[in-house]
């Protein structure tokens, strides 16, 4: 395993090991409201520090952009090395001991996503990837689903919650995409949904509005997988967008026919 790999799995099972204690005790986890049905707990700050502290003590000079703390005062444009951090994707499962939530670690190094850590502690899946190495769920390779029909794919999605405007929108698409897959679910964690796909549990995703740190790591495990990774239109500019479409190639190239309509 590349070193900066092995600091960031260290990172995220120290991250686990807060959030597991926690979810035995959910009554006295204090929650605060950033937006409408956006949360975030004393929980996700803590682990988002713990992860921080051990990227930090191996790396002084990387930059850290952070779903809590926001971008450290370090992070320009130049910056070669960038960790970009989840701390619990999915609070809103986690407040309600719906086990359906990830710790989401990835660095970004001149631009490209180079390691991926998404992990599961519920489950104890621990999902890597490092750029040209492939990717692996708890040590043995990933691949993307085989399945080349829609008609027999099972996709991921996540609709609108804090911004209720775009809804409308996507019930047109839920409508289309509904009619054309064997099912769409809606687990409630973007990091986790992508890495369902990296490993061929959901064979394709689409979501709009996420953020950097939903994706970072869950674009690399899939197309480590052998999977592709876009935007609505296909394209590779998603990462700070936040339109995410991805998906085995031929689901991908199936879901672009049918939600690039839905692009802008």
């Amino acid at each position: 395993m590349h070193p900066m790999l092995n600091t960031a799995v260290k990172a995220a099972r120290r991250a686990a090991s807060l959030i597991n204690r926690a979810s035995f005790d959910l009554e006295r986890v204090r929650v605060t409201q950033k937006g409408q049905n956006d949360f975030v707990t004393e929980v996700d700050q803590a682990a988002e520090q713990a992860i921080i502290e051990v990227l930090k003590t191996a790396y002084p000079d990387h930059a850290i952009l952070a779903e809590e703390s926001g971008p450290s005062a370090d992070l320009h444009d130049e910056n070669e090395n960038v960790w970009i951090i989840d701390p619990i994707d999915g609070t809103t499962n986690f407040i309600h001991g719906f086990p359906q939530y990830c710790v989401s670690i990835a660095l970004q190094q001149r631009g490209q996503i180079t390691q991926a850590v998404v992990y599961d502690p519920t489950r104890n899946d621990l999902f890597t990837a490092s750029k040209g190495a492939g990717a692996y769920l708890n040590e043995k390779r990933i691949r993307v689903g085989r399945r080349d029909k829609m008609a027999e794919a099972l996709i991921g999605t996540g609709f609108p919650f804090r911004d209720t405007e775009g809804l409308d929108e996507y019930m047109k698409m839920f409508k289309i995409m509904t009619e054309k897959c064997a099912g769409l679910r809606r687990p409630g964690a973007a990091a986790l949904d992508l890495a369902y796909v990296a490993a061929g549990r959901l064979d394709g995703f689409f979501e709009k509005g996420l953020k950097p740190w939903d994706a970072a790591a869950g674009s690399l495990l899939i197309t480590e997988a052998g999977g592709i990774v876009g935007d609505f239109r296909g394209d590779s500019d998603y990462l700070y967008k936040g339109n995410v479409l991805a998906g085995s190639p031929k689901i991908f190239a199936q879901m672009v026919n049918l939600l690039s309509p839905f692009a802008k």
